[in-house]
């Protein structure tokens, strides 16, 4: 028979959105009882491991995608703005997370990494000029630098510079001030902070079921181990589960999920930890967006933290999989078709020529061909120094549109009941660098009624909750200068 238990919140999934959303509804409501249900062995294990995500710490830095050129030349910073401005929020919760016991090993996750935009061509040089003057206009990005020198170049990324002919032009646009991101290590420290608290955690169970019932949700949850089921019932749900939260909101079968879809798209990349290369390499360096890429799709040559051990990481060269997590099912895509969203996916299908495209060259490349797109970056760069590794899996969101079927989102949604009793997080990047902000946009939408009653709490965590730090120079600056003190951060 069946068990059945109760709790006032379970959260679906031990990855980044469900740890920064458990570890605020603690600050703010401890006595709320919290259950968290993975399916796998461990937090953080899918979507937030460092190996299954960039772990950037998306700031709007690097990422060329984030500044495209309009048609009469100029940059369009707004999106580079917006994700910048979410990160201060997330960096603000950091810092008083560390302040107040919730964060006990912060440089168990970050680490300043300068963000680096790079170019090659007389073309590109005058995009990174023009974007690096439309930036420095924002306080945000005040400190922005663009080097076209080949020395300069050469002092600052030297493995980069080793066999490089510095005839044709190259730029950087250098941010001192990036950060590399460890989020699986993260999700443990607020996890283990929820656990100390009082929440559950059922490792190796996956939500199989849900049901409505008054006021809330009965889950069905089965062991993956023994095949044991037991049902709990819950007021709230947040299914932060990657990839599975498309599926897992369509079981729950809330009109708010009805037309839309999801396109998967997997990620792989080479990496080294021979010593020699990653001191001479101590940033994140982003390339300009291949033609027909999606946003996430930029390659990028990073100097990544894991376990305390400094590696270099090439890629992203797309790879493609019908399932939705890395540890998924290959039925995954085909039982996420629904007859309310097979237009969505048509309509896309029909219009995403160049992404398929992109992604059927990608599916043929070589070892010779990856190694190859290396060496665009660093010249000199041999076969025997690096190994290949498989990313994590990302699910784009296809949202149903007027007229058009369905269109392909490269971003993160949030998609919940409209009574609050259910929310999940649809999407990839940046996700969970703004996993702050997506979880305080949760809170005031599934929880109207206590939201105010929670902003005086809200605003000890987030200092700037509410304000428009680009419009703010003055509080952007008490505030940068508190986090980067508390968190340990220097510009490197």
């Amino acid at each position: 028979m069946a068990q059945q238990a109760r709790t006032d919140v379970v959260l679906v999934g031990a990855g980044i959105m469900s740890a920064t959303l458990g570890a605020l509804l603690r600050r703010l409501e401890p006595g709320w009882s919290i259950t968290v249900i993975e399916r796998l062995d461990a937090v953080g294990a899918e979507s937030s491991s460092p190996w299954n995500n960039a772990g950037t710490g998306h700031a709007g830095l690097c990422e060329m995608n984030y500044t495209p050129q309009r048609s009469d030349g100029s940059i369009d910073v707004t999106k580079a703005v917006l994700v910048n401005e979410q990160f201060q929020v997330t960096r603000q919760f950091w810092a008083y997370a560390a302040e107040n016991g919730i964060l006990t090993d912060v440089p168990g996750f970050l680490n300043p990494v300068p963000h680096v935009s790079f170019v090659r061509g007389v073309a590109g040089v005058d995009y990174l000029r023009r974007r690096r003057e439309a930036l420095a206009r924002n306080p945000l990005f005040a400190g922005t630098e663009l080097i076209v020198d080949p020395g300069e170049f050469a002092r600052r990324l030297p493995f980069m510079a080793a066999n490089r002919d510095f005839t044709e032009p190259v730029a950087l646009n250098w941010a001192a001030d990036g950060t590399d991101v460890d989020f699986g290590a993260l999700s443990r420290q607020l996890i283990g902070y929820c656990v100390k608290a009082g929440a559950t955690v059922l490792f190796g169970h996956e939500v199989r079921g849900l049901s409505r019932r008054d006021g809330g949700w009965t889950l069905t949850v089965g062991n993956r181990r023994t095949g044991e089921k037991r049902k709990l019932d819950a007021r709230f749900v947040f299914v932060g589960a990657g990839g599975d939260a498309l599926p897992l909101l369509q079981k729950a079968g809330i009109e708010e999920i009805r037309g839309f879809a999801g396109f998967p798209i997997g990620g792989r990349f080479v990496r080294t930890a021979n010593p020699g290369l990653t001191a001479a390499h101590r940033a994140k360096v982003y390339g300009a967006p291949s033609p027909g890429a999606p946003p996430l799709g930029a390659l990028h040559l990073d100097l990544r933290f894991v376990n305390g051990r400094p590696w270099l990481v090439f890629g992203p060269y797309a790879g493609w999989s019908p399932k939705f997590l890395k540890h998924g099912h290959v039925s995954d895509l085909p039982r996420s078709i629904r007859p309310d969203n097979l237009p969505s996916m048509l309509g896309v299908g029909v219009r995403e020529l160049t992404l398929l495209r992109y992604l059927i060259a990608q599916l043929r490349l070589t070892d010779p061909d990856r190694m190859a797109a290396l060496r665009e970056f660093a010249p000199s760069a041999v076969d025997s120094d690096w190994e290949p590794t498989v990313a994590g899996q990302r699910v784009q969101v296809i949202r149903r549109t007027r007229g058009k079927g369905g269109a392909l989102e490269f971003g993160t949604t949030i998609v919940g009941a409209a009574d609050g009793s259910i929310a999940g997080l649809l999407g990839g990047s940046p996700g969970a660098s703004t996993a702050v902000p997506a979880m305080l946009e949760v809170l005031q939408r599934c929880f109207a009624n206590r939201y105010q009653s929670w902003l005086p709490t809200l605003k000890e965590i987030v200092p700037s909750l509410g304000a428009d730090l680009s419009g703010e120079p003055a509080l952007y600056d008490e505030l940068r200068s508190w986090t980067d003190k508390t968190l340990h951060l220097k510009a490197a």
